[in-house]
C-alpha cells in the first residue's frame, strides 16, 4: 500500500490555481463513523434503511426516525476529526480557491477546520422544517450540539418549527429525493472550473455525486484519486494513491509544501 505519495501528484497540487476536494465515507469511516446502512445495529438491526431513510418513513412514524438520526447525531459528536480531515483543512491553506465537496452527512471537516463544505447529501446537523418551502428549521425547541445518547431504538418526537408550527426532519438527503439544487449547483460549477480535483474515500459509484469528478477529468483537470482499493475513477485519474486519507493526505500535503511552485 502507497502512504507516501508520488512527487508527481504533489506537483500538480502545489501547481494547481483552483483545486476541488471531494470526500466520501471512507474519510470519515477512520474517526469511527459507519455509514447510515452500517448504523443498522443492534436494536436498530430490526430496520431496514428504507423503513428509517425516507420521506413515507418518516410521515409515518417520525418519532422512530427522529430517535435513530439523534442516535447517530450523538455518535457522530462522539468522533474526533482524524489526519485525513485536518489535511484536507490544510490543503485549503495551501491553496486558497479550494472548494470541498463531501457526500458525508457528519460535521468532521467543520471541526478540522474547512471553510463551508459543500454537503451534497445534506447535514446531520442543518435540521429543516417539512413545511412549503422545506426551509431551514428554526426550532421551538433547540437541538442541542452536544446530544445526548438517546440509546439504541429509542423513540424521540421531532421538534416543531417557531415559525410555522411543523415538524422538524433530519437535513439529510433521503431515498427517492434530489441533492440539493445549490449544493449541487456549487459542486458542478467548482468540478468544470478547477485545475486539480482530488478525491478521497469515494467507490465513484453513487449518483449523481459521482458525475462531480468526471466532470472536471473532462474539462482537463488532473484527477488525483487517494483509495485503499480500484473504483470506477481509476480510468479517469491522473494519479491512484492507494491508501487511507489519513495515511495518504498528510504525506501528500507536505510533500506539496515542498514541492517548486
Amino acid at each position: 500500500m502507497e502512504q507516501v505519495p508520488p512527487t508527481e501528484a504533489a506537483a500538480l497540487l502545489a501547481q494547481a490555481r483552483r483545486v476541488v476536494v471531494f470526500t466520501g465515507a471512507g474519510i470519515s469511516a477512520e474517526s469511527g463513523v459507519p455509514t447510515f446502512r452500517d448504523d443498522l445495529t443492534g436494536l436498530w438491526a430490526r430496520f431496514d434503511a428504507t423503513q428509517l431513510a425516507t420521506p413515507e418513513a418518516f410521515h409515518a412514524d417520525p418519532d422512530l426516525v427522529w430517535g435513530w438520526y439523534e442516535w447517530r447525531r450523538a455518535r457522530v459528536r462522539r468522533a474526533r476529526p482524524n489526519p485525513g480531515h485536518l489535511a484536507t483543512a490544510a490543503i485549503e491553506s495551501l491553496c486558497p480557491d479550494t472548494v470541498l465537496v463531501t457526500q458525508n452527512v457528519d460535521d468532521l471537516h467543520e471541526r478540522a477546520g474547512s471553510r463551508s463544505p459543500v454537503h451534497l447529501h445534506g447535514s446531520l446537523f442543518a435540521p429543516r422544517c417539512i413545511g412549503a418551502g422545506a426551509h431551514p428549521a428554526a426550532l421551538s425547541e433547540p437541538v442541542e450540539d452536544e446530544p445526548a445518547d438517546p440509546g439504541e431504538g429509542a423513540r424521540i418526537p421531532p421538534p416543531r418549527c417557531a415559525h410555522c408550527g411543523w415538524l422538524v426532519r433530519p437535513g439529510v438527503v433521503w431515498f427517492g429525493e434530489a441533492l440539493p439544487e445549490a449544493a449541487l449547483t456549487a459542486a458542478v460549477e467548482a468540478a468544470a472550473g478547477c485545475d486539480v480535483l482530488l478525491t478521497v474515500g469515494t467507490s465513484g459509484v453513487v449518483y449523481p455525486a459521482a458525475e462531480i469528478p468526471l466532470i472536471a477529468a473532462r474539462r482537463g483537470a488532473a484527477v488525483i484519486q487517494v483509495n485503499p482499493e480500484p473504483t470506477p475513477l481509476d480510468d479517469v485519474s491522473a494519479v491512484n494513491l492507494r491508501g487511507t486519507a489519513a495515511q495518504v493526505l498528510p504525506a501528500l500535503v507536505a510533500a506539496a509544501r515542498s514541492a517548486p511552485r
